[in-house]
């Protein structure tokens, strides 16, 4: 992909506006791939949810990991499968989503390949993070940032958009720390793990080796505006999005199947669902800017 300025300036626009195009051409690669995703995904939150005593882990991280899984075949496969159509008549806001949505897969596959015990279905996560990663690559590859910068008006929020983003990786990347620095200084680090189950919790190393850095040099890029920077910091809002109402779902699950661990709370059920519908606003806010189709 070619990095593109869409504006000098604020509301000034560089990019020709006639004979736009397509973010994506004609190739069906993108296509295939995110079907085999999504036929690959479907068994392998399926079978979770529906056979529990395949899961080995503790009380609260078994009900964790059926909540993910239910948020990845209720909403995470149904967003994919229609963005991935929207895509194809030439929607860029649909596109938009799709890449976040591939981004949100992949976040839960290494959840289920790392954060549950080894089981039955550990051959099936893994076909699922893999095919979830070279969807990934793929779409990128297939990426025209020429046409994407073509398709956003000179309205593009993109200050605002590039500071709400670094707002929700400092919050982030505080939240964690807070946990883990004290823990990590103290002469038993592992209890920042109490309750869990696991050894080292993938949600961490995630957020803080990959996730938040990728939304923070993106939210730079889209301060500057940047094509690549835009798109890839409104891609990370919807992923958050999903991310938000998946914790959400598995907020009730963990807490359902233990009442009396600190590790989930019922309570965290409605603050997600908040921060999803804040996150959702925000991405809302980024696409009225996009076109919906070819001009």
């Amino acid at each position: 992909m070619t990095t593109v300025s869409i504006t000098s300036r604020e509301g000034s626009s560089q990019t020709p506006r006639q004979n736009r195009r397509n973010v994506l051409g004609d190739g069906l690669s993108p296509y295939v791939s995110g079907g085999a995703l999504a036929v690959i995904a479907a068994p392998a939150a399926g079978l979770t949810v529906a056979f529990p005593s395949l899961l080995h882990g503790v009380a609260v991280s078994n009900g964790n990991v059926r909540g993910t899984a239910v948020a990845l075949l209720a909403v995470g496969l149904p967003v994919l499968i229609v963005a991935m159509i929207g895509t194809s008549r030439g929607s860029t806001r649909a596109f938009v989503v799709w890449l976040g949505t591939l981004g949100y897969l992949i976040y839960q596959a290494v959840l289920l390949c790392f954060a549950t015990p080894m089981n039955n279905l550990f051959l099936l996560y893994v076909a699922y993070l893999g095919m979830a990663v070279w969807s990934t690559v793929m779409l990128l590859r297939a990426t025209d940032l020429r046409a994407f910068a073509a398709r956003l008006s000179d309205a593009v929020p993109a200050r605002g958009i590039a500071a709400a983003a670094l707002i929700l990786v400092v919050l982030n990347a505080a939240a964690w720390l807070w946990k883990i620095v004290p823990a990590t200084f103290s002469s038993r680090p592992v209890s920042v793990l109490d309750g869990t189950g696991l050894v080292v919790n993938p949600v961490y190393v995630q957020d803080l080796a990959i996730w938040l850095p990728l939304l923070t040099v993106a939210a730079v890029a889209c301060w500057r505006r940047e094509s690549w920077g835009l798109l890839i910091t409104a891609a990370m809002l919807a992923l958050f999005i999903l991310e938000s109402i998946s914790v959400s779902v598995d907020q009730w699950f963990g807490s359902h199947a233990d009442p009396t661990s600190p590790v989930s709370s019922m309570s965290m059920t409605p603050v997600f669902a908040v921060i999803a519908a804040i996150t959702a606003g925000l991405l809302a806010w980024f696409l009225r800017a996009v076109d919906g189709a070819p001009g």
